[in-house]
Protein backbone atom coordinates (compact mmCIF):
# COMPACT_ATOMS: atom_id res chain seq x y z
CA UNK A 1 0.00 0.00 0.00
CA UNK A 2 2.86 2.36 0.76
CA UNK A 3 4.34 1.67 -2.66
CA UNK A 4 1.02 2.51 -4.32
CA UNK A 5 0.82 5.68 -2.26
CA UNK A 6 4.28 6.75 -3.40
CA UNK A 7 3.31 6.10 -7.02
CA UNK A 8 0.22 8.25 -6.59
CA UNK A 9 2.36 10.99 -5.06
CA UNK A 10 4.79 11.00 -7.98
CA UNK A 11 2.02 10.97 -10.58
CA UNK A 12 0.11 13.65 -8.71
CA UNK A 13 3.13 15.97 -8.53
CA UNK A 14 3.80 15.44 -12.25
CA UNK A 15 0.19 16.32 -13.11
CA UNK A 16 0.34 19.38 -10.88
CA UNK A 17 3.49 20.65 -12.59
CA UNK A 18 1.89 20.17 -16.00
CA UNK A 19 -1.34 21.92 -15.05
CA UNK A 20 0.56 24.90 -13.64
CA UNK A 21 2.83 25.24 -16.68
CA UNK A 22 2.24 28.58 -18.50
CA UNK A 23 0.83 28.61 -22.02
CA UNK A 24 2.89 30.63 -24.48
CA UNK A 25 1.40 33.57 -26.34
CA UNK A 26 -0.61 35.07 -23.48
CA UNK A 27 -1.01 38.83 -23.81
CA UNK A 28 -3.47 40.63 -21.50
CA UNK A 29 -5.70 43.23 -23.13
CA UNK A 30 -5.91 45.66 -20.22
CA UNK A 31 -3.35 45.02 -17.48
CA UNK A 32 -3.71 47.33 -14.49
CA UNK A 33 -1.02 49.79 -13.56
CA UNK A 34 0.82 48.15 -10.63
CA UNK A 35 1.00 51.31 -8.52
CA UNK A 36 -2.66 52.22 -9.07
CA UNK A 37 -3.65 48.62 -8.35
CA UNK A 38 -1.68 48.64 -5.11
CA UNK A 39 -3.25 51.92 -4.02
CA UNK A 40 -6.78 50.66 -4.75
CA UNK A 41 -6.62 47.39 -2.79
CA UNK A 42 -7.87 47.04 0.78
CA UNK A 43 -7.56 44.08 3.15
CA UNK A 44 -10.36 41.62 2.44
CA UNK A 45 -10.55 42.41 -1.29
CA UNK A 46 -10.67 39.49 -3.71
CA UNK A 47 -8.34 39.80 -6.69
CA UNK A 48 -9.53 37.87 -9.74
CA UNK A 49 -6.91 36.90 -12.32
CA UNK A 50 -7.12 35.80 -15.94
CA UNK A 51 -4.53 33.03 -15.75
CA UNK A 52 -2.33 31.71 -18.55
CA UNK A 53 -1.52 28.13 -17.55
CA UNK A 54 -3.06 24.84 -18.69
CA UNK A 55 -5.56 24.60 -15.88
CA UNK A 56 -6.73 28.18 -16.46
CA UNK A 57 -8.20 27.37 -19.85
CA UNK A 58 -10.15 24.45 -18.43
CA UNK A 59 -11.50 26.48 -15.51
CA UNK A 60 -12.58 29.22 -17.92
CA UNK A 61 -14.40 26.60 -19.99
CA UNK A 62 -16.10 24.92 -17.04
CA UNK A 63 -17.22 28.22 -15.49
CA UNK A 64 -17.81 30.13 -18.75
CA UNK A 65 -15.86 33.09 -17.39
CA UNK A 66 -12.80 35.24 -18.00
CA UNK A 67 -11.45 34.56 -14.52
CA UNK A 68 -9.54 31.39 -13.71
CA UNK A 69 -7.84 32.27 -10.43
CA UNK A 70 -8.57 34.21 -7.26
CA UNK A 71 -6.39 35.52 -4.44
CA UNK A 72 -7.22 37.30 -1.20
CA UNK A 73 -5.51 40.61 -0.47
CA UNK A 74 -4.54 40.68 3.21
CA UNK A 75 -1.93 43.43 3.28
CA UNK A 76 1.48 42.78 4.81
CA UNK A 77 1.75 39.21 6.05
CA UNK A 78 3.86 40.03 9.08
CA UNK A 79 7.43 40.60 7.98
CA UNK A 80 7.43 37.90 5.31
CA UNK A 81 9.07 38.96 2.07
CA UNK A 82 10.39 37.44 -1.13
CA UNK A 83 14.09 36.91 -1.78
CA UNK A 84 14.15 40.37 -3.34
CA UNK A 85 12.66 41.93 -0.22
CA UNK A 86 9.16 42.50 -1.64
CA UNK A 87 6.41 42.02 0.98
CA UNK A 88 3.89 39.19 0.62
CA UNK A 89 0.38 40.63 0.40
CA UNK A 90 -1.78 37.99 -1.30
CA UNK A 91 -2.90 34.58 -0.06
CA UNK A 92 -3.80 31.98 -2.66
CA UNK A 93 -4.08 28.22 -3.15
CA UNK A 94 -2.16 26.68 -6.05
CA UNK A 95 -2.12 23.19 -7.48
CA UNK A 96 0.96 21.38 -6.22
CA UNK A 97 1.90 24.16 -3.79
CA UNK A 98 -1.07 24.45 -1.49
CA UNK A 99 -1.78 27.71 0.36
CA UNK A 100 0.99 30.28 -0.08
CA UNK A 101 1.64 33.99 0.28
CA UNK A 102 2.76 35.86 -2.83
CA UNK A 103 3.72 39.46 -3.68
CA UNK A 104 1.40 41.72 -5.61
CA UNK A 105 3.91 42.01 -8.46
CA UNK A 106 3.22 38.39 -9.41
CA UNK A 107 0.13 39.55 -11.31
CA UNK A 108 1.35 42.92 -12.58
CA UNK A 109 1.21 41.65 -16.20
CA UNK A 110 -2.18 39.97 -15.90
CA UNK A 111 -5.71 41.10 -16.49
CA UNK A 112 -7.19 41.45 -13.00
CA UNK A 113 -10.34 42.63 -11.25
CA UNK A 114 -10.95 43.74 -7.68
CA UNK A 115 -14.11 42.51 -5.93
CA UNK A 116 -14.78 44.22 -2.60
CA UNK A 117 -17.19 42.98 0.09
CA UNK A 118 -19.69 45.68 1.01
CA UNK A 119 -20.63 46.53 4.59
CA UNK A 120 -17.99 44.31 6.14
CA UNK A 121 -16.58 45.86 9.30
CA UNK A 122 -12.85 46.32 9.88
CA UNK A 123 -12.94 43.63 12.56
CA UNK A 124 -14.66 41.20 10.20
CA UNK A 125 -12.16 42.02 7.44
CA UNK A 126 -9.32 41.27 9.84
CA UNK A 127 -10.89 37.92 10.73
CA UNK A 128 -11.25 37.01 7.08
CA UNK A 129 -7.60 37.85 6.42
CA UNK A 130 -6.47 36.01 9.54
CA UNK A 131 -8.39 32.90 8.49
CA UNK A 132 -6.51 32.81 5.18
CA UNK A 133 -3.04 33.66 6.52
CA UNK A 134 -3.30 31.03 9.27
CA UNK A 135 -3.65 28.40 6.56
CA UNK A 136 -0.45 29.28 4.73
CA UNK A 137 1.56 26.10 4.44
CA UNK A 138 -1.40 23.74 4.10
CA UNK A 139 -0.55 21.05 1.58
CA UNK A 140 -2.52 20.31 -1.55
CA UNK A 141 -3.83 16.76 -1.71
CA UNK A 142 -2.03 15.44 -4.81
CA UNK A 143 -3.12 11.87 -3.99
CA UNK A 144 -6.54 12.54 -5.38
CA UNK A 145 -5.58 11.75 -8.98
CA UNK A 146 -9.17 11.99 -10.18
CA UNK A 147 -9.29 15.67 -9.27
CA UNK A 148 -6.19 16.31 -11.37
CA UNK A 149 -6.70 13.98 -14.33
CA UNK A 150 -10.16 15.26 -15.24
CA UNK A 151 -8.63 18.61 -16.17
CA UNK A 152 -6.45 16.93 -18.79
CA UNK A 153 -9.53 15.97 -20.81
CA UNK A 154 -11.74 19.04 -21.26
CA UNK A 155 -14.43 17.19 -23.22
CA UNK A 156 -17.76 18.89 -23.97
CA UNK A 157 -19.71 18.97 -20.74
CA UNK A 158 -23.39 19.93 -20.35
CA UNK A 159 -23.72 23.29 -18.63
CA UNK A 160 -25.69 21.87 -15.67
CA UNK A 161 -22.76 19.54 -14.85
CA UNK A 162 -19.88 22.00 -15.23
CA UNK A 163 -19.95 23.39 -11.71
CA UNK A 164 -20.24 19.94 -10.16
CA UNK A 165 -17.13 18.83 -12.04
CA UNK A 166 -15.10 21.29 -9.98
CA UNK A 167 -15.77 19.36 -6.76
CA UNK A 168 -16.52 15.86 -8.07
CA UNK A 169 -14.31 13.08 -6.73
CA UNK A 170 -12.70 14.98 -3.85
CA UNK A 171 -12.45 13.10 -0.60
CA UNK A 172 -12.22 16.41 1.24
CA UNK A 173 -12.95 19.99 0.10
CA UNK A 174 -10.96 20.40 -3.09
CA UNK A 175 -8.52 23.25 -3.36
CA UNK A 176 -7.90 22.95 -7.07
CA UNK A 177 -10.25 25.89 -7.55
CA UNK A 178 -8.47 28.44 -5.40
CA UNK A 179 -11.67 30.30 -4.54
CA UNK A 180 -12.63 27.48 -2.15
CA UNK A 181 -10.18 28.82 0.44
CA UNK A 182 -11.50 32.36 0.03
CA UNK A 183 -15.08 31.12 0.31
CA UNK A 184 -14.21 29.43 3.60
CA UNK A 185 -12.66 32.66 4.88
CA UNK A 186 -15.84 34.67 4.20
CA UNK A 187 -18.08 31.91 5.51
CA UNK A 188 -16.15 32.09 8.81
CA UNK A 189 -17.78 35.51 9.40
CA UNK A 190 -21.02 34.43 7.66
CA UNK A 191 -20.60 36.86 4.80
CA UNK A 192 -22.56 35.67 1.73
CA UNK A 193 -21.13 35.10 -1.73
CA UNK A 194 -23.88 33.25 -3.56
CA UNK A 195 -26.57 31.52 -1.58
CA UNK A 196 -29.44 29.19 -2.12
CA UNK A 197 -32.76 30.67 -1.04
CA UNK A 198 -35.83 28.72 0.01
CA UNK A 199 -39.10 30.62 0.25
CA UNK A 200 -41.20 29.75 3.26
CA UNK A 201 -44.84 30.79 3.08
CA UNK A 202 -47.23 30.76 5.97
CA UNK A 203 -50.22 32.67 7.19
CA UNK A 204 -48.13 34.70 9.62
CA UNK A 205 -45.14 35.59 7.49
CA UNK A 206 -43.35 35.05 4.22
CA UNK A 207 -39.59 34.88 4.45
CA UNK A 208 -36.48 33.58 2.73
CA UNK A 209 -34.30 30.98 4.39
CA UNK A 210 -30.72 31.23 3.14
CA UNK A 211 -28.57 28.14 2.79
CA UNK A 212 -24.79 28.38 2.64
CA UNK A 213 -23.42 26.46 -0.33
CA UNK A 214 -20.48 24.14 0.07
CA UNK A 215 -17.23 26.04 -0.42
CA UNK A 216 -15.90 23.55 -2.98
CA UNK A 217 -18.65 24.59 -5.41
CA UNK A 218 -17.41 28.18 -5.69
CA UNK A 219 -15.48 29.45 -8.71
CA UNK A 220 -13.62 32.74 -9.25
CA UNK A 221 -16.48 34.12 -11.35
CA UNK A 222 -18.85 33.90 -8.37
CA UNK A 223 -17.15 36.86 -6.70
CA UNK A 224 -17.63 38.84 -9.91
CA UNK A 225 -21.35 38.13 -10.24
CA UNK A 226 -22.10 38.16 -6.53
CA UNK A 227 -24.60 40.89 -5.50
CA UNK A 228 -22.62 41.37 -2.28
CA UNK A 229 -19.26 42.30 -3.85
CA UNK A 230 -18.58 45.58 -5.62
CA UNK A 231 -16.33 45.70 -8.67
CA UNK A 232 -13.53 48.22 -8.11
CA UNK A 233 -11.63 49.47 -11.16
CA UNK A 234 -8.25 51.00 -10.27
CA UNK A 235 -8.14 53.32 -13.28
CA UNK A 236 -11.38 55.01 -12.23
CA UNK A 237 -10.42 55.00 -8.55
CA UNK A 238 -7.17 56.75 -9.44
CA UNK A 239 -8.99 59.68 -11.08
CA UNK A 240 -9.65 58.94 -14.75
CA UNK A 241 -9.68 61.89 -17.18
CA UNK A 242 -10.45 60.94 -20.76
CA UNK A 243 -9.14 64.32 -22.00
CA UNK A 244 -5.63 63.34 -20.92
CA UNK A 245 -5.52 60.36 -23.29
CA UNK A 246 -3.11 60.52 -26.23
CA UNK A 247 -4.59 59.03 -29.39
CA UNK A 248 -2.35 57.67 -32.14
CA UNK A 249 -4.22 59.40 -34.98
CA UNK A 250 -3.91 62.88 -33.42
CA UNK A 251 -0.83 65.13 -33.22
CA UNK A 252 1.04 64.90 -29.91
CA UNK A 253 0.00 67.48 -27.32
CA UNK A 254 2.38 70.34 -26.48
CA UNK A 255 4.88 69.61 -23.77
CA UNK A 256 3.77 71.97 -21.02
CA UNK A 257 6.26 70.56 -18.57
CA UNK A 258 9.31 71.87 -20.46
CA UNK A 259 9.97 75.49 -19.46
CA UNK A 260 12.84 77.44 -21.02
CA UNK A 261 15.39 78.52 -18.38
CA UNK A 262 16.19 82.23 -17.91
CA UNK A 263 18.86 83.76 -20.12
CA UNK A 264 21.26 84.42 -17.22
CA UNK A 265 21.21 80.73 -16.29
CA UNK A 266 22.11 79.78 -19.85
CA UNK A 267 25.01 82.21 -19.80
CA UNK A 268 26.31 80.88 -16.50
CA UNK A 269 26.15 77.35 -17.85
CA UNK A 270 28.69 78.16 -20.62
CA UNK A 271 30.84 80.40 -18.40
CA UNK A 272 29.92 83.81 -19.82
CA UNK A 273 26.92 85.97 -19.45
CA UNK A 274 24.79 86.43 -22.49
CA UNK A 275 23.86 90.02 -23.18
CA UNK A 276 21.18 90.68 -25.70
CA UNK A 277 21.37 94.00 -27.58
CA UNK A 278 18.62 96.39 -26.74
CA UNK A 279 16.00 96.61 -29.40
CA UNK A 280 13.75 99.65 -29.70
CA UNK A 281 10.53 99.28 -31.57
CA UNK A 282 9.52 102.51 -33.37
CA UNK A 283 5.94 102.68 -34.52
CA UNK A 284 5.62 103.09 -38.24
CA UNK A 285 4.08 106.41 -39.34
CA UNK A 286 2.69 107.32 -42.72
CA UNK A 287 3.74 110.59 -44.47
CA UNK A 288 1.05 113.21 -44.82
CA UNK A 289 -0.24 113.56 -48.41
CA UNK A 290 1.00 116.63 -50.33
CA UNK A 291 -1.57 119.35 -50.80
CA UNK A 292 -2.20 120.47 -54.37
CA UNK A 293 -3.14 124.08 -55.02
CA UNK A 294 -5.89 124.19 -57.57
CA UNK A 295 -6.69 127.63 -59.11
CA UNK A 296 -10.08 127.87 -60.62
CA UNK A 297 -10.31 129.75 -63.93
CA UNK A 298 -12.50 132.82 -63.80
Amino acid sequence: MRAIGRVFDHVGHWLARYLEKPVSGYEPFTPSDPEILRASLRPGDVLLIEGNNHISGVIKYLTQSTWSHAALYVGHIGDRTTEDGEPLMLVEANVGEGVVGVPLSKYSRYHTRICRPIGLSEEARARVCAYATERIGFDYDVKNIVDLMRYLFPLPVPQRWRRRMISLGSGHPTRIICSALIAQAFQSVRYPILHRATRMQSRAARREILEIRHHSLYAPRDFDISPYFAVVKPTIEGGFDYRALHWADLPPPPEDDEVAPPADEIGNAVGTAVEEPAVTFVPETKAAPRRRNITAAI
